[in-house]
C-alpha cells in the first residue's frame, strides 16, 4: 500500500505560480510512475502531466504545457507539480497518482494504483 500526500495548493491570482508536492510513503517510490491529475467542478477528472521512474520522461496535457513542469525527488520520495502562468481555468482539485507500469502512457489513459486525496487551487481573475 502506498499513501500519497498532497500539499500546496491555495489560492493565487492569475499570472501567478505556485508549487505542488506529493509525498509518498513507499520505499519503492523510484519504482512507480508518478503523475498529477485535476478535477474542476462540475468536469470529468483530466490529466495534468506524468513523469518516469527515472525522471528522464516527462508528457503534459496540451492545456498546461510550457507552464507547468513536473519533477521528482527521490531521496525525499516526493513528486512535485511547478505551476507558472496560471489562468482560472486552472481551478480545479488537483490529485497525485501513481503506477507501477513501467509505461508512462499507462497512467496518461488512466490506469492508477494509487490516489492522493487531492488539495484545491483557485486562481482568481
Amino acid at each position: 500500500q502506498v499513501q500519497l500526500v498532497e500539499s500546496g495548493g491555495g489560492l493565487v491570482q492569475a499570472g501567478g505560480s505556485l508549487r505542488l508536492s506529493c509525498a509518498a510513503s513507499s520505499r519503492t517510490f523510484n519504482k512507480y510512475v508518478m503523475g498529477w491529475f485535476r478535477q474542476a467542478p462540475g468536469k470529468e477528472r483530466e490529466f495534468v502531466a506524468v513523469i518516469s521512474w527515472s525522471g528522464g520522461y516527462t508528457y503534459y496535457a496540451a492545456s498546461v504545457k510550457g507552464r507547468f513542469t513536473i519533477s521528482r525527488e527521490g531521496a525525499r520520495n516526493t513528486v512535485y507539480l511547478q505551476m507558472n502562468s496560471l489562468k482560472p481555468e486552472d481551478t480545479a482539485v488537483y490529485s497525485c497518482a501513481a503506477n507501477r507500469q513501467i509505461d508512462p502512457q499507462a497512467l496518461v489513459r488512466g490506469t492508477v494504483d494509487y490516489w492522493g486525496q487531492g488539495t484545491q487551487v483557485t486562481v482568481s481573475s
